[in-house]
């Protein structure tokens, strides 16, 4: 069988995307698979705890979100969106470049926000992502606090300037080790509360380290 693209295609209704955070992050809904027979059924989030069994091993990512988006701006005052995607050394960035197809290396870059940060295109690497250094060289995490916002997923529309801080919203309860450019947006349900209904039932929890990359603002191409 030949696979295409056009094989995952799914039409999804656009009113059924969640554009805002419920009030409690407990409340979502949760569909249960029974592997022995195939039976579903569906639940609050909230009630996972009674859906686990003592002695279960429940694992969780404990990836932070940094605030990866940025925007900066040409000499000619063309506003461009930037996606920083890795540090390669001190004051060198690997990120992804939006709205840059006139840029050329060489060409010097603002951040947005009126502060004295600049960047250098050093390095086209194609499919919009640049090699670039930034001055001054200061660790990447420390700029990106100044400059930065988290990178909501393109299924979460925003208008321009109404972008409210979605650093607590966009970051799940546990996270502690920073490095990814999106959330893992399944533990984004878990609240205070179900941590401490799934103890008080003898479910262990352990945490893993798995930072998500661009690959998740990326479609399937092949």
């Amino acid at each position: 069988m030949t696979l295409k693209t056009s094989n995952f295609d799914y039409d999804l209704d656009s009113d059924l995307i969640a554009q805002r955070p419920l009030p409690r992050r407990d409340q979502s809904r949760l569909l249960r698979l029974q592997r022995s027979d195939g039976d579903r059924s569906h639940h609050s989030f909230a009630e996972l705890p009674s859906l686990l069994q003592p002695g279960d091993l429940l694992v969780v990512n404990n990836t932070q979100v940094i605030p990866a988006k940025f925007a900066c701006l040409r000499q000619t005052g063309g506003k461009i969106q930037g996606l920083f995607l890795r540090e390669l050394g001190p004051g060198r960035w690997e990120v992804m470049l939006k709205n840059a197809r006139r840029c050329r290396p060489g060409q010097s870059l603002t951040f947005s926000g009126g502060n004295e940060i600049s960047m250098t295109l050093c390095e086209n690497l194609g499919l919009g992502r640049w090699n670039v250094q930034v001055a001054p060289a200061s660790p990447a995490v420390e700029i990106l606090n100044q400059v930065g916002r988290p990178p909501l997923p393109p299924y979460i529309q925003r208008n321009d300037g109404d972008e409210p801080d979605e650093s607590e919203n966009y970051q799940t309860i546990y996270a502690s080790s920073p490095g990814a450019v999106a959330a893992p947006t399944a533990g984004l349900h878990f609240s205070e509360s179900i941590f401490s209904a799934l103890a008080e039932k003898g479910i262990e929890i352990a945490a893993v380290t798995l930072h998500v990359g661009m690959g998740t603002f990326s479609p399937v191409k092949a």
